[in-house]
Order: structure tokens, then sequence, then C-alpha cells
């Protein structure tokens, strides 16, 4: 996911190191903080792979800065990377979350309501943190005040969520 977001803001902007660690600070960083020991490598890998172009330039008072751009081939990436979430970006909800803040820029309208599809389908699936004999536990089934809570407020969260993909769904649908 890291990568993926490195893609994401790199595609609407060249930015400098501390610019892209910010941004992704501010998407993730609350619940997967990004460390320089993962952040480093990955831009490395990046630019190794032609995904991204580096140059320096004279900071306005501090030393120079590195700034990042994305290459042609990063763009491709990033498309294929948004056409093709793998199963974990669409079940783990930060996962998905970094998906779609960059999927606009996926320009076929069906290819981002496949994707959006293949969240909800999972959203439909009856699930559970907890389970009786194999059965998914509601929130009005269990003594225990603070899983009622846990699932009270991710079942409030699922309905929201549910709502708004076939909100978008139904947007994707109409003629552009």
């Amino acid at each position: 996911m890291l990568e993926l977001s490195i893609l994401g803001f790199l595609a609407e902007e060249p930015l400098h190191g501390y610019e892209l660690k910010e941004r992704l600070k501010a998407l993730t960083g609350h619940v997967r903080p990004v460390s320089d020991g993962a952040l480093y490598p990955a831009l490395t890998r990046l630019v190794a792979a032609g995904k991204l172009d580096q140059h320096t330039e004279q900071g306005a008072s501090a030393a120079p800065r590195r700034v990042l751009s994305l290459t042609d081939l990063g763009r491709e990436d990033l498309l294929e990377r948004l056409r093709h979430p793998g199963q974990a970006e669409i079940t783990d909800q930060v996962r998905f979350n970094t998906v779609l803040a960059f999927l606009r820029h996926l320009p076929d309208r069906e290819e981002q309501a496949a994707v959006l599809r293949r969240r909800l389908d999972f959203l439909l699936t009856p699930t559970s943190f907890f389970y009786d004999d194999g059965r998914p536990v509601r929130a009005e089934e269990t003594g225990d005040l603070f899983r009622q809570g846990m699932l009270r407020v991710a079942r409030a969260t699922g309905e929201a969520e549910r709502a708004w993909l076939q909100e978008a769904l139904d947007v994707l649908a109409q003629p552009s």
C-alpha cells in the first residue's frame, strides 16, 4: 500500500520527500505510521525500477531537497494496481481507503465501478468479529457491553459504506 500511495500522490504533482511523507502520514499515519525505514527504501526501489524520476532543487531556506515525479512507467503501474487491487486491498478498510484515495486516476468508469463492486460484494457477506458454532454473532446476541459496542459501530459503518458504494455505482453507471 505504501507504493500505491507514493505513486498516487506523485500522479497528482511532483513532491519532495518531506511533502510526500506528510501526505502519507495524513492518509494513514494515525492507523499505520510510515517510518523513514520503510519510505526511503520504497522510493529507492521505485526510482531503480524507472517508475519515479528524481532531481535535486535548492530549498527556499534549507539544504537542497530531492524532488520526485512519476514516470510513464510509474503511471502504468499505478493504473494496474488500481484496476486489480488484491483481496487484502478489498477486505481491509485502511487499505481500501488507500485505493479509494486514488481511484479517480483510473480513466475508465467501468473499471472504477468494478473495484467498488468487489468491495460491495465483500460487505454484503455476513461476518462478525465473533462467532458461535461458525455463525456470526450479532450485537444483540452478546451480553458483553464492549463487544456489543464493537459490533454496533461496525454495523453502522458497514451500512453507511454500503449505501455510499451503491450511490457511487449508480453515478458511475450514468452516461458521462
